[in-house]
């Protein structure tokens, strides 16, 4: 295999799945969406693809390969999908408290 799609293999298997979960994450909720929330959320998918290369990264060049070859790219796998919905998560916490604050008060309707 390439090395280099062999250290960036754990990237390659989860771009889909990242991709899918990206597109969910910036759909919703579809109000509101000013400058602010398109800038926060590029922001959040950047740092969470930036978080889980390094983690990748990381992870494939600290493996221990007297279990297999195998090992890295399973250890490269588990830690930056677990970083990538890690920073994820947070961003939509942090978004959702955000948005909240930023809401006009409801009117009460009898």
């Amino acid at each position: 295999m390439n090395p280099l799609i062999e250290y960036n293999l754990a990237l390659v298997l989860f771009l889909p799945w990242f991709l899918i979960l990206g597109v969910l994450y910036w759909i919703y909720p579809r109000q509101p969406r000013h400058a602010a929330r398109v800038m926060f959320d590029i922001a959040a998918l950047t740092l969470s693809v930036v978080a889980f290369v390094a983690s990748i990264h990381w992870s494939h060049d600290n493996a221990s390969s007297s279990h297999g070859r195998i090992w890295p790219q399973v250890l490269a796998a588990s830690l930056g999908y677990g970083v990538w919905l890690a920073v994820m998560t947070l961003a939509f916490f942090v978004r959702r408290g955000w948005l909240r604050s930023r809401a006009p008060s409801s009117i009460s309707r009898s």
